[in-house]
């Protein structure tokens, strides 16, 4: 069974942010993986999960490696 697929308005909504962020963290690489389908860009649920999950931390002055 194939991973859902979810939009660039469906991740936003789901991360509470603006859809021109995550545009400008796909230019720096800074955000989560993501799947180009032509001219549209596509996020797969499980890419989502471990990009959340690598940004967890336990207190503000925790490092991330």
């Amino acid at each position: 069974m194939p991973q859902s697929l979810l939009t660039t308005a469906e991740v936003a909504d789901l991360l509470q942010l603006a859809e021109i962020t995550l545009r400008k963290w796909r230019l720096t690489g800074t955000g989560p993986r993501f799947v180009r389908c032509g001219t549209s860009v596509r996020y797969h649920s499980a890419d989502l999960d471990s990009w959340i999950a690598s940004r967890t931390v336990a207190s503000t002055s925790e490092v991330r490696a």
